[in-house]
Parts: C-alpha cells; structure tokens; sequence
C-alpha cells in the first residue's frame, strides 16, 4: 500500500512540475520574442503596448506559479498527510445522517479553498490589475461578490451534492447512472435560470440603445436560423476594462450580451464580426459536439468512481480510518484529474479546431476578413494578450488558436473558402 501511494504522489508531483516547467517555458518564450510586432498588428501596437502586454503576462505568470506551489504543498498535507483522515473523522464523530455528512464535508473544503484564494484575489484585483488600468472594482463592490458567489455556490452545490449522494444511498447499483443523469439535467436546468436568476445578481443589463446595431444584429443572426430574443448590455466596466460578448439560451433562440466596453471600444462591423464568429459555433454544433464528449467522460468518470469506491481499497490506501463515501469520492476525484491530465491537451485542440471553423463562418457570413481580424486584435490590445505564448503551452492550455496566428490565418487567403449557402439565404 505504501509503494502505490508514493507512486501516486510522484505522478501527482510529476505532472505539477510539468505544468511549472510549461509556465516557465513559456515566460521565457516572451521575453526573448515579445519585442516583435507580429503581422497585422503593425497600425495598433507600438513598443510601449508591446512592453506592457509582456509585463502583464510575466506579472500573472508569477502569481500563478506562487498559487500554484501553495496549492500542491497543501494537496499534499491534506491527502497525503492526514489532514483528510482529521476532517473525516471529526465529521463522522458528529453522527449525522450520511448524506449530511458528505454535503458538510465537501461545503467545508469548497469554503477552505475560497478562504486560500482570497490574498491571491485582493493582489490580483486591487494592485496587478489595477496597476495595468483594468480593475475599477471597489473593495465593497468586491465583498458583496464574493459574500454572493458563496451563497450561490453553497445553494447549488449543497442541492447537486445532496442529490448524487442520496442516489448513492437509495440505488446503491445503479447510482453511477442515476447520478451521471441528475448532473446533466441539474446543468441543462441552469443553463436556463442562470441569464434570469444568476447573471442579475452581479451585473445590471439593459437593452442597448443603438437600435440600428441591433437590428444589423438580429438580420445577419437570421440569415444562419438564429432568433434573437433580446440584446443586451451589461456593465462589465463597474468591475473591469476587459471586454466580451457572449450568447445564451437553448436551442434556435438567443439571447446575446455585450460588455459595456466592447460596445465603447469597438466598430458596429467589429461587434457583428464578433458575433457572427459566436453563430459560427451554434451553426456548426460545436457546443453540441463539446457537450457530447464532455458527458460521455462524465459517464465513464460516474462509472468509474462507482467502481472504485464499491469497496473499501481506497480508504486503505490513504489510511483512512472511517471509508466514508464522501471521502473515497473525493479520492476518486483527485486521481481522476491526474488519469484525465493526457485529455486536457486533446480538448484545447479540438476548441482551437472549432474556433477556426467559427472563424471561418465569420467572414463567409460578414463576407470580409477585415472586421473580424480587427475585433481580435483590438480584443488583444485592450485586454493585454501575450502574442507570443510557446507552442508548447498554448498546445496545452490555449482554447483559442493565438491570437497572432489566428489573426494572419483570418486575413489570409485561406481563411476566403467559397461561401457556404445552406442555412444562409
């Protein structure tokens, strides 16, 4: 038993050097490369903006290298050292009814987690963010976000815990199942209440008021099939200078929000080009086919955790003294992360894949490169983007092709296929 934890604990300290050896690798990647002015770019960034976006990236890097060692130091303690039998001990001494117990414990690590983070936050938003011009949050404004996402996070995860483990005990033979089912309807259902119940309680949105954007909005949506129910504006600029876009809402009809910065910083043909990328993504299923291949690991991840916990070899294997279900549960979670580690490059390049084609369909749709490729490297200039990751890191960690290749692929002429015409009269 001794051998195979310290087999674990090796892989586990083996794939963290990794991820320290990527992030180094690709701070290094910067500073010799981030002086160049790639293609395309030349009219929107000078040395300055250059030396800023490499500032701000090594500046994140660092912290996330300092978060990242406090991180597996505590991992260890916890799993490793005992602090995970104390917990599960001390819980199982109270006497509660076994689906209580599991909800209580795991609230309890989700609140020890968010108490860890909160110094790297505060740096993050009240000095490295605000240092580089983005952060306008105010310390209250600050409190009451973290004081809601608590409450959010302790109402959802305490109904989808309290859930999966009454399965557990009700179906003790077919809980893998009946739980992988509650989780996907449980994440359907938010997907529904979020932009109605969730969303509004952080941000203010209201319907934007150029009502000519709108309507260019809502007659290109229609040329693929999409409905546009409503366009908003959220003011992202009470918290930051960062801008996005995003659609929500299931099926053919949409609902798409606009960071109030976006819609300052940028051209009407700009944002469409933007949007017009996001209906590239429903017109090609990409969602559909990420939501597939997402539930198909979680399925064998339920029927693997039902495996692994059905007897008591886990418990024994980190000396635990009481094999309560919560505790094997979150075992089987940790050694999942480090057996799924391999997939996690596969799935940053199957999005980079779909974020080409989506590419792609914008400029068919808006029948120009030009929008498109300007939106993207005025998105980089305003939010600081590293335009020179290593390959190696962005293989692994970038969703996103980067954005200097993404932007030279855009105005090349590959990028022109012939326009498709389904789906597009």
């Amino acid at each position: 038993m001794k051998d195979q934890l310290l087999v674990i604990a090796i892989i586990y300290l083996a794939l963290e050097a990794a991820e320290q050896f990527l992030l180094m690798l690709n701070l290094k990647h910067l500073s010799r490369y981030g002086g160049q002015v790639p293609p395309g770019f030349e009219e929107h960034v000078d040395a300055a903006t250059l030396t800023k976006m490499r500032d701000y990236t090594v500046a994140h890097g660092r912290v996330d290298m300092i978060e990242t060692v406090l991180s597996l130091g505590i991992t260890l303690i916890f799993l490793f050292g005992g602090l995970l039998n104390r917990l599960n001990n001390l819980i199982a001494a109270q006497e509660w009814p076994p689906v209580i117990s599991g909800v209580l414990f795991f609230l309890i690590l989700v609140y020890a987690d968010t108490l860890l983070k909160i110094p790297f936050s505060l740096y993050n938003t009240f000095s490295l963010e605000k240092r580089f011009g983005f952060s306008n949050q105010t310390l209250g404004l600050w409190v009451q976000d973290l004081c809601k996402s608590l409450l959010v996070n302790t109402l959802l995860l305490g109904f989808l815990l309290y859930g999966i483990l009454l399965l557990v005990l009700r179906l003790p033979q077919i809980w893998w199942l009946a739980g992988w089912v509650f989780v996907l309807l449980f994440s359907i259902f938010l997907l529904y209440v979020s932009p109605y119940v969730i969303e509004p309680l952080f941000n203010k949105f209201s319907p934007i008021e150029n009502s000519s954007l709108e309507e260019r909005i809502r007659e290109i949506m229609s040329r693929v099939g999409l409905k546009i129910n409503r366009v908003f504006t959220m003011d992202a600029s009470r918290r930051s200078s960062h801008s996005n876009a995003y659609f929500t809402g299931i099926g053919h009809v949409k609902r798409i929000v606009l960071f109030d910065t976006l819609l300052a910083n940028h051209a009407d043909e700009e944002i469409i080009a933007i949007l017009a990328h996001e209906a590239g993504h429903w017109k090609k299923k990409h969602v559909l086919k990420m939501l597939i291949f997402s539930q198909t690991l979680a399925l064998f991840g339920f029927y693997a955790a039902y495996r692994l916990t059905a007897g008591d070899g886990l418990a024994q294997l980190f000396r635990l003294d009481i094999p309560s279900m919560h505790a094997k549960l979150l075992l089987v979670a940790f050694i999942g992360s480090l057996v799924l580690f391999p997939v996690r490059p596969m799935m940053a390049y199957l999005s980079r894949r779909h974020e080409k084609e989506a590419d792609n369909f914008a400029v068919q749709l808006t029948q120009s490169p030009v929008p498109l490729a300007n939106a993207l490297i005025k998105l980089g200039k305003d939010n600081l983007a590293n335009l020179h990751p290593h390959p190696w890191y962005a293989a692994v960690h970038y969703s996103h092709p980067p954005l200097a290749q993404r932007v030279k692929r855009i105005l090349s002429a590959k990028a022109m296929v012939p326009r498709e015409r389904e789906g597009m009269a």
